[in-house]
Parts: structure tokens; sequence; C-alpha cells
């Protein structure tokens, strides 16, 4: 690893240890020459995944999306950051443990829904309500009979 303020390309690592996330390896480096310490983060590099949209386009996958969608379900519900900050964990290691190029909204949609469910039911029937794009009040009763039973 270069160092960023000699740029000598040799640093040693002190320290490694998991990041916040989970995700990643916090790794402490000092430079040799300078003597100066800096943060690393590494992580597993995945091949780009490629969402199938219903019209057919095809987009890179964000997980931002993914966030965006579960924060506005649960918006104004007594549900933590935390806790939908697991959700987005779960489902993008699910997407991403399907081992696909390419995968339709569709699975994508399906798999948040199936987190929300356990999460909180007004969050899913609101994710719901649009990912499932609800037409009129039947469809939606069906949907909230299901979840009564």
């Amino acid at each position: 690893m270069k160092c960023p303020y000699c740029t000598n390309p040799d640093t040693r690592v002190i320290d490694s240890r998991h990041a916040e996330d989970g995700n990643s390896i916090r790794r402490r480096r000092s430079c040799d020459v300078c003597g100066k310490r800096f943060t690393t983060y590494e992580k597993v590099e995945t091949i780009p995944l490629i969402i199938i949209k219903k019209d057919n386009n095809r987009e890179q996958y964000e997980r931002g999306k993914i966030e965006t969608g579960i924060l506005r379900a649960c918006y104004k519900r007594p549900v933590s950051a935390e806790d939908i900050q697991k959700v987005v964990n779960t489902v993008e290691t699910k997407v991403f443990s399907l081992e696909e190029k390419e995968i339709p909204s569709s699975t994508v949609g399906e798999l948040v829904m199936e987190e929300l469910k356990t999460l909180d039911e007004v969050a899913y029937v609101r994710f719901a309500s649009v990912y499932r794009e609800f037409k009129d009040v039947n469809t939606f009763m069906d949907e909230l009979k299901k979840i009564l039973n």
C-alpha cells in the first residue's frame, strides 16, 4: 500500500480488525520512511450486478436504492436505524449469494418484502403497496388478509 503522505510504495500493517459494517477489514498502517500512520479499508471485490427493471431496462445494482425504499416504508415507525441497516445488509447478502450477473428487480423486491414482514408489518404493507402497485382497495385488503392469517 502506497503511503498517502510521502508516496513510499511499502508500508507496514500495525493492526487489523473487522470494520463496523462487518463486511470489510480496517487496517492501521505505518510508513517506514516518513513514520506517519493512516487507515485503509479492505473489502471483497464483487462482480458488477445488473438489475433488470420491469420495463426490461438494465441498470447497475445500487445498495442505496434498497435503503431508500426501506427507509420510506419505515417512515414514522418504531424501527431503529440499526434494524434498517440489518435488513439492507441481509437483502444485499441474499442478492449476492444468488451468484447471478443479472437479477430481476422483482426478486430484489420480494427479498425486501420478506425481511420487512418480520421487521414491521405496517412497513411491509407500505412497501408492498408501492412495489405491487395496488390498483384498488380490494387488492390492498387481500394483502392485509395474508398478514392477519
